[in-house]
């Protein structure tokens, strides 16, 4: 998502849901049922229509990656981690109580720092290692 909020910024401009979904691989279909959580947080918005498609509803300075996070109804943090919270299976009760505590910090670092970067930041550092980019391809053209 954050893939395509960066396009969504640098292409000023509206962008539909099937340039959006060729950007991700995906159906323009996923593109609008996971984009809808941020326009109803205010982040986005949506026009129909020719000339439609998503825009910024805000300035990406105010937009932090926590803000984000919970827009998408706040996804699991790890893919590893518990799979279920009572397991039946011994091995697997072990190697819950040996890494719990680990996950726990882990997730709570991370998400304490998507509070501190913003959709702007991001943007800004996209921004500079493209230029960065282009200048050595046509220094090496």
């Amino acid at each position: 998502m954050l893939h395509v909020l960066l396009h969504m910024i640098s292409a000023r401009e509206a962008v539909t849901s099937d340039r959006l979904a060729a950007m991700m691989g995906t159906n323009p279909v996923v593109v609008r049922r996971v984009m809808a959580g941020l326009r109803e947080a205010g982040y986005l918005r949506s026009e129909k229509g020719h000339g439609g498609g998503w825009t910024l509803a805000c300035d990406p300075a105010t937009i932090t990656l926590d803000d984000i996070y919970r827009a998408l109804g706040s996804p699991p943090v790890f893919a590893m981690g518990h799979r279920t919270e009572s397991p039946g299976c011994l091995v697997e009760q072990s190697v819950n109580a040996a890494l719990e505590d680990a996950f726990r910090e882990a997730e709570a670092v991370l998400l304490a720092r998507l509070r501190h970067v913003t959709l702007a930041a991001l943007a800004a550092d996209f921004g500079a290692r493209l230029k960065a980019c282009t200048a050595e391809r046509l220094q090496a053209s």
